[in-house]
């Protein structure tokens, strides 16, 4: 029986090329915008190459300290120092790995044939980082706890820079390069991030302790401000709720602390899980409030399934008006109600999959294409990709089972309101009527 309404929505297609195409169009636009932003938020939110710990991970971005003392106020806020990993975040007893990381600083190379000095991203951090974010190691391994204490300059490439570096990728383990005129040694080569994957996009990461004064603070005054982020990963929700209540714990222990000389410490929204620092940097949340981007995002979807559905809907019922004679013929020689909507919300689905199709490609090449702005149309900043930064979609990306299945329940659900109401309310006419209709 499917068969057979297929065969007959391809006949009704081609003798309507009109409607047709109007239909597949605008299914296709409907379903290009749903992909779009499907794919942009799974890659902020969905656990993709090497942050595939997403889902329990945690990040402390920074503090703040005020003092309000005899008519005079002062303030200071920045990331954490040398002294508050090893006091505060290091010894946390709820969780699975603690890493403290500097963001992503630009320094440059000095390549071995004189070519000229080019910059790299670097990322300043510790042996934890490597067991929180997955890397693909292509050579070599990461960098060692006593490798960190006693300041030993090795590195961890990746295989974009070790090419440009040494013209290959493998067999680089030891190999020498400058840095700021700083002689490094590679100790590992790694598949790169992409830009897309912020927390972990570098171009080589390096022992915190060679950076020159990683162990002063920002302020002699305060002594836990400095130039460190902190990542937590934790094995379940639990545990990241303990997590949170003892970091919540370090900071009323401060403030009791420093409550004779007024020193009061604030962390803020801190500690934050990756869901809700993804959604806080986006529109919707611009105040810190991630409900508000949620409810936005929302919107969003809401919008792109009843517009397309409510003017596909208004296409239907006319051409249910043009074919009411047919209905008429047919429920006259027996047919059921209940099979003829069956057959209109068949002859729909294959319009709308065709659409489906189509849109989802149109989509795929405008992520492709246009990569370097689309994945932060929905942020709250948005900056200018550096030139020569590694911005690419992975194959995990584009194509990821959940949002394939978000794309076909939207077929179903706009191909069920479009073609649905307009079709129920049609053959509910009575027969003579339908027999009779002229148009």
């Amino acid at each position: 029986m499917i068969k057979v309404y297929f065969k007959q929505a391809l006949m009704l297609m081609r003798q309507n090329r009109l409607f047709s195409t109007l239909y597949i169009v605008g299914t296709g636009l409907a379903i290009t915008m749903t992909v779009i932003v499907a794919v942009v938020y799974y890659v902020k939110l969905a656990p993709v190459y090497p942050e595939v710990n997403r889902g329990n991970t945690y990040y402390l971005s920074g503090t703040s300290f005020e003092r309000n003392k005899d008519g005079r106020f002062q303030s200071w806020s920045y990331a954490y120092s040398y002294r508050a990993l090893q006091e505060w975040f290091y010894p946390l007893k709820n969780a699975r790995e603690v890493s403290a990381s500097t963001f992503g600083a630009v320094k440059y190379i000095q390549p071995s044939d004189r070519s000229g000095d080019f910059p790299v991203r670097i990322i300043e951090t510790d042996p934890a980082y490597f067991r929180i974010y997955a890397f693909s190691f292509f050579d070599g391994q990461p960098f060692t706890q006593s490798d960190l204490e006693s300041g030993i300059r090795k590195a961890v490439i990746t295989d974009k820079l070790a090419r440009r570096l040494f013209g290959k990728e493998n067999g680089v383990v030891g190999c020498q390069f400058l840095l700021d005129y700083e002689t490094y040694q590679v100790c590992g080569v790694v598949r790169g991030a992409s830009h897309l994957t912020t927390r972990s996009y570098a171009d080589l990461y390096v022992p915190y302790s060679t950076m020159e004064g990683y162990r002063d603070p920002a302020y002699s005054e305060v002594p836990y401000c400095g130039p460190f982020q902190v990542t937590v990963w934790v094995e379940d929700g639990k545990q990241g709720k303990a997590m949170c209540e003892e970091v919540y714990e370090i900071v009323r222990k401060q403030n009791l602390l420093h409550e004779t000389d007024g020193l009061k410490m604030n962390i803020e929204d801190d500690p934050v899980s990756h869901l809700r620092a993804s959604l806080m940097m986006s529109v919707g949340g611009e105040d810190g409030n991630w409900w508000r981007a949620v409810r936005y995002l929302l919107f969003i979807l809401l919008t792109l399934l009843l517009v397309p559905a409510l003017n596909l809907s208004g296409l239907i019922a006319s051409r249910m008006e043009s074919r009411l004679p047919e209905m008429g013929i047919r429920k006259a020689f027996g047919g059921r109600r209940s099979k003829l909507l069956l057959q209109m919300l068949w002859e729909n689905f294959l319009l709308t999959l065709v659409g489906g199709v189509l849109g989802m490609v149109v989509a795929w090449v405008a992520l492709y294409g246009c990569r370097e702005w689309v994945f932060r149309v929905f942020d709250r900043y948005t900056w200018l990709v550096p030139e020569g930064t590694d911005v690419y979609v992975s194959g995990e990306m584009l194509f990821a089972p959940s949002v394939f299945l978000i794309t076909l329940l939207f077929c179903l659900i706009l191909n069920i309101l479009s073609a649905l109401i307009p079709a129920w309310l049609s053959l509910r006419n009575p027969i003579v009527c339908s027999l009779y209709e002229k148009r």
